[in-house]
């Protein structure tokens, strides 16, 4: 198992300061949020990557839906190249709330879906290099020679964890087989949630996810192993509270456990728990 948390609210001085931190006191990666208006969270991963040398750095997540894929590349290939292979891209349709709808209108769901395929297939196509083409319904490239950037260190591309939604009882999973075709899962079971506290699934519910997920991946010939299988948590229990310890959902399959703070004030007193909370480390159970 792997450990990471994420930063709910930083300035980029602030998010560099935590990146260090973390990586000081045994932390595996460091994840922010992007908003349509307020800090850049690439350029605060790209300044991360400049003082810290082992720590993982991504979002959790990125609305790709909302990004033309050529900017979105080309922000997370110079942070994959800043850290020497540490970036990571996590990806949904995103969630629609006045920050996004102040200033977009929302396509819809199916729209943002067609744009969520549509831009990871052309990320990926750029970072595997020339000759590149794509004719697709709302994006299209064709090959360039034109002051092309060098490659990501991560090859054939920075890893992308994708929401994986269940939902019970429908036959055909849209959204987990999107999940199954590229580096990572962070799952969810649609109808379990309740209020805030309460998990979009339990250990049970979780392992059925990474079942089928693993079966999809399968069927069109993609291992298993290096697949990453995301948990967000929250081990102070404020936030989201899951059944059991870290190890408990190891056994079910997960490979990185996520803390999410969300719940912190955005003020001194939560930077400085933001602080305290990063320095006691991850929350192992050794």
């Amino acid at each position: 198992m792997r450990f990471g948390f994420v930063v709910p609210f930083a300035d980029p001085h602030q998010f560099t300061e935590l990146a260090v931190l973390g990586e000081r006191h045994g932390w595996d990666g460091i994840f922010t949020w992007e908003a349509l208006w307020g800090t850049d969270a690439w350029v605060a991963l790209g300044a991360s990557a400049m003082v810290t040398s082992s720590i993982r750095l991504g979002t959790l997540l990125t609305p790709a839906a909302r990004h033309r894929p050529w900017d979105l590349a080309s922000r997370v290939g110079t942070v994959d190249r800043l850290s020497k292979g540490r970036a990571v891209m996590s990806v949904g349709l995103g969630a629609l709330h006045d920050g996004w709808l102040a200033f977009e209108a929302d396509e819809g769901r199916a729209t943002r879906a067609e744009k969520l395929d549509e831009c990871l297939a052309v990320y990926a196509g750029l970072m595997q290099g020339q000759p590149f083409t794509f004719e697709g319904r709302h994006y299209s490239a064709r090959p360039t020679d034109f002051m092309l950037p060098p490659p990501p260190e991560h090859r054939p591309y920075p890893p992308v964890w994708v929401v994986g939604a269940h939902v019970p009882g429908r036959s055909r999973q849209p959204s987990l087989e999107r999940a199954a075709r590229w580096d990572g899962v962070l799952p969810t079971v649609v109808g379990d949630a309740g209020n805030q506290g309460k998990p979009p699934y339990d250990l049970e519910s979780y392992a059925e996810v990474l079942h089928l997920v693993r079966a999809l991946r399968e069927d069109i010939g993609l291992p298993w192993d290096g697949y990453d299988r995301i948990v967000e948590a929250d081990s102070s229990g404020e936030f989201v509270r899951l059944e059991g310890a870290p190890r408990d959902w190891e056994e079910v399959g997960a490979t990185w456990w996520v803390e999410s703070w969300w719940s912190l004030p955005a003020d001194g007193v939560g930077v400085a728990e933001l602080h305290r909370r990063v320095q006691a480390g991850p929350p192992r159970g050794d």
